[in-house]
């Protein structure tokens, strides 16, 4: 795939890459400082524990109005895009933080923060390597192009009402994702879940059996969260 710097496409490459990147790095530290090996330690302003989502949201805020206002080009809006990234992935890393109001980093809630970041990176991923979804193709009727277009959409919501977000969000660009989405047994606790598997049904039972399997995934988000798989 070629690139040229300053196009959108490339944006997104440094923005992905300094995201992943930031993550990973952010991870392995927090991960030494807690067993207290390494020269780091937990940054505090008097008696206040300042978590790395205070940076990455000014990182954030700088990078921001410089894209919108300065219109960068060329290779200074593709570091502008990585500034961006690294205020994302040290904001994301801890969005459990966030989202409870509490410092649940090491929790069994903490694991959010993964789900979020693995889910963003993949959903830039595959952003980087498809084309624009909503672009018609040549030749393709006006009716085809959207019964096809309201079909996906409905696909996703669908999904993403079976718990299974990622593949809702993803399925808007690559369609066969949210089809397997939908198809899919709904997560215990989702809203299709509650409106569709009765107590005692079939789906209900296999569901929640499924749900409580160990799987490849779990196991690669407790390796990069640090905790054992719940």
């Amino acid at each position: 795939m070629h690139l040229h710097y300053g196009t959108g496409r490339s944006a997104l490459l440094f923005m992905l890459v300094a995201f992943v990147a930031t993550f990973a790095v952010t991870r392995l530290v927090v991960r030494m400082i807690r067993s207290g090996r390494g020269p780091l330690g937990n940054v505090a302003v008097g008696s206040v524990h300042v978590h790395h989502l205070v940076p990455g949201i000014f990182l954030m805020l700088i990078a921001g109005p410089v894209e919108f206002v300065a219109v960068p080009h060329g290779l200074f809006r593709d570091v502008v895009a990585g500034v961006f990234g690294v205020g994302a992935a040290l904001t994301l890393d801890e969005f459990a933080l966030w989202l409870h109001l509490s410092d649940v980093y090491w929790a069994a809630e903490g694991r959010k923060s993964v789900d979020t970041v693995v889910g963003v990176a993949a959903l830039g991923g595959i952003g980087l390597l498809v084309s624009n979804p909503f672009s018609r193709q040549p030749g393709e009727g006006t009716w085809f192009f959207v019964t096809f277009l309201l079909l996906n959409c409905a696909l996703s919501v669908v999904s993403a009402l079976k718990g299974r977000l990622f593949l809702g969000l993803a399925g808007v660009l690559l369609p066969f994702l949210a089809l397997w989405g939908a198809c899919r047994l709904a997560y215990p606790g989702s809203p299709w879940f509650r409106r569709f598997y009765g107590e005692g049904s079939s789906k209900h039972t296999r569901a929640e059996r499924r749900a409580a399997r160990r799987t490849l995934t779990g196991r690669f988000k407790s390796l990069l969260s640090g905790m054992p798989e719940q």
